[in-house]
């Protein structure tokens, strides 16, 4: 790095940016440091070209959307400007498990070609680390349910001797979904603070300082939006002084910023108070009321309120429920139940900082409940909102969700000026950005597309077959099936099957078991659900053989590589589903400013999710496989053209001997390569 490179100005002179656009072609060429680096790294232009258009955008503070095909490399291509002369940088990701590959991997392998001597930060939301003041009251009292707990907590406290960090991810033996982890870590509503006896100590603020002091810090859109939302996860101390933000996977947003500019209460939230109200009532205060009376009533309010919807899975909007529905009455029901505990809690807050914490706890959750006090039956969508419910086998969730988070967003990037770069392999509808621009509010920002290195057409096959059945007939699933039996056959295994719904997830999985059996074929079954995503994957690549179903999880964010997975079926298009109260109320909107609801807003969206899973298929330049698409949508519906010309560019065919021919030849060159 010189030191000229180091210290670009903003808005950087013509000879400037020939001076950093010199040191990138450098940098990505044959024999570079990044190439000596990087095991298997080969020169491509679009890398480099997507490193300088991102190092302008840094230099001139501007914002970039960028869209990146498959096997550019975009990671390197926003961390190479970005270290070099991004300043203080944010990177967020779309999971923490790209957080830690980032963190631990691709940062330091690129910091150390270049000798870069910036800093690097991890940062996690609170429930990723563990918390001195509730191990140890956990310890205590000793409320665990089963005896998988008790062996998890022992490795939580051992763990807690040794761990620098603190972040659960360090401890494998304890399972991300232990249900004991909820009971070590906090909460924003259970943390203590600067009150608490363990601060100096505490994982939470450790990150948080030295995510301050750091040059590069790594967060994910959770994150970062909680924060945006909440101001409870540290981003927000740390935006005043970013010079540059970068969203990788930022397909992603629209649905994160949706999720944490609205608002959810869910009855779990109300039970999981009353548990600690009793608690901290029996240890603090016993005398100072009844109870188990207190909370039983609140708990039999809030069961109650669930139980006004008596199937098992629920979505409607507030205004499809009918004005004589008992969830109104039980609704206010548990409003008044928790006033009720509230004002015994603020007699004893005195007693014990616990007991205050749980008063301010009740007092958030009620104000929330208030969200919903509106004249029975009316309808309250809006242009801004929409007001549904959804219950759960056990639970019922209250939402208040925004109908576009732009306006929202929009106003978070107004003030200091710095580098927004929005990246991701799918961002377009046949390179046009619109829809991606008008979800986020980015509507007059710079946006570019840099296409896949990969040769689709010699390396791919896209296959639709013929006869089947629209996709809303009750058989469907067993004709999808039917017609992928003789592929997967022809292919060896070594498919991934994409299913919609998770009832077709598990369809599948009835009828390829019994399939496989009967024809006695040698595919292992690997079934979402039934263990881990990782655990899955790492089973899939280690089979080399093996079939897996799975639905929205499987879509993105999966890279096998190789002979492992050589054929991708795809049930259905990935329509949102039509009962979906959000979707109908963005519809609505649309339509009331004489846009089409399916061609501004289903359409796109189905076709970014659709490339998604497209990806999953070719992930290198060596790598040759069929991505089959069942849905007779694709070829009968006037729409269909418009979606497979956003695909990848592979042949096309609808004849099953042609896709016997494609694998039978990529047999013949694996034998004649060996």
């Amino acid at each position: 790095m010189t030191a000229e490179s180091a210290a670009l100005p903003v808005g950087a002179t013509a000879q400037q940016v020939a001076t950093h656009d010199a040191e990138l072609d450098q940098l990505f060429g044959v024999d570079s440091p990044l190439g000596n680096a990087v095991g298997g790294f080969r020169p491509r232009k679009s890398q480099t070209e997507m490193a300088k258009a991102i190092a302008n955008a840094i230099v001139n503070q501007n914002t970039l959307i960028a869209e990146a095909g498959t096997g550019t490399g975009k990671t390197f291509a926003y961390l190479v400007p970005s270290l070099l002369w991004g300043g203080k940088v944010i990177i967020s990701t779309g999971t923490k498990n790209l957080q830690d590959q980032l963190f631990l991997r691709d940062i330091p392998t690129v910091r150390k070609a270049l000798g870069a001597p910036v800093s690097v930060a991890l940062l996690k939301g609170r429930a990723n680390y563990v918390c001195h003041f509730h191990l140890e009251r956990t310890l205590q009292n000793g409320r665990l349910t089963s005896r998988d707990d008790v062996g998890y907590l022992r490795e939580i406290s051992r763990f807690m001797k040794t761990t620098g960090s603190g972040d659960k991810a360090e401890l494998s033996k304890v399972p991300e979904t232990a249900l004991v982890w909820n009971l070590v870590t906090s909460t924003r509503d259970t943390c203590m603070g600067a009150e608490c006896q363990y601060y100096q100590d505490c994982f939470v603020m450790k990150a948080r300082k030295e995510a301050q002091q750091a040059d590069v810090v790594v967060v994910n859109h959770h994150l970062f939006f909680a924060d945006v939302a909440l101001k409870d996860t540290g981003v927000a101390e740390l935006l005043p002084s970013a010079n540059t933000i970068i969203f990788d996977e930022a397909h992603q947003l629209p649905e994160t910023a949706t999720l944490f500019f609205g608002d959810t209460i869910s009855t779990s939230n109300v039970l999981e108070l009353c548990r600690d109200v009793l608690a901290e009532g029996l240890s603090h205060a016993r005398d100072g009321a009844d109870w188990a009376s207190v909370v039983s009533k609140v708990e039999r309010a809030a069961r109650d309120l669930r139980l006004t919807f008596p199937q098992d899975i629920v979505r409607l909007a507030v205004n499809q429920i009918a004005p004589s529905s008992p969830f109104f009455p039980a609704l206010e029901t548990l409003k008044d139940e928790m006033d009720g505990m509230i004002a015994v809690l603020q007699k004893q807050a005195e007693r014990a900082e616990t007991i205050e914490q749980c008063r301010v706890r009740g007092i958030e959750i009620a104000t929330r409940l208030e969200a919903w006090n509106k004249p029975k039956g009316d309808v309250i969508i809006g242009q801004e909102s929409v007001l549904w419910v959804e219950a759960f086998s056990s639970s019922l969730q209250l939402h208040q969700t925004p109908l576009s988070i732009a306006p929202i967003f929009n106003k978070q990037r107004e003030g200091v000026p710095r580098t927004w770069i929005f990246t991701s392999a799918t961002l377009a509808v046949k390179n046009d950005f619109n829809h991606y621009t008008a979800q986020m509010g980015l509507w007059d920002e710079a946006a570019q597309s840099w296409p896949s290195p990969f040769d689709y057409d010699s390396q791919g096959l896209l296959y639709v077959p013929t006869g089947l059945p629209q996709p809303n007939s009750l058989d469907y699933t067993d004709a999808v099936i039917d017609a992928a039996l003789p592929v997967i056959e022809a292919a060896g295994g070594g498919a991934f099957l994409l299913c919609t719904t998770i009832r077709a997830v598990n369809r599948s999985a009835e009828r390829l078991r019994e399939e496989f059996e009967r024809r006695k074929l040698p595919f292992p079954l690997m079934v979402q659900g039934e263990a881990g995503r990782t655990e899955l994957l790492d089973r899939f690549r280690a089979a080399g053989n093996a079939v897996l179903i799975g639905s929205q999880s499987f879509w993105e964010g999966v890279d096998v590589r190789g002979d492992a997975l050589s054929l991708v079926i795809i049930d259905k298009l990935p329509f949102s589903p039509p009962d979906d109260p959000v979707l109908a109320a963005r519809i609505e909107a649309l339509e009331r400013k004489g846009m089409n609801g399916f061609m501004h807003h289903q359409l796109p969206a189905a076709i970014i999710n659709l490339k998604q899973g497209a990806g999953r298929l070719i992930r290198d330049e060596t790598d040759r496989g069929v991505l089959m698409i069942c849905d007779p949508r694709l070829i009968a519906k006037p729409y269909g053209k418009r979606i497979w010309q956003s695909l990848p560019p592979f042949k096309r065919t609808r004849e099953l001997d042609a896709v016997r021919t494609f694998f039978a030849s990529t047999v013949d060159a694996v034998g004649d390569a060996e």
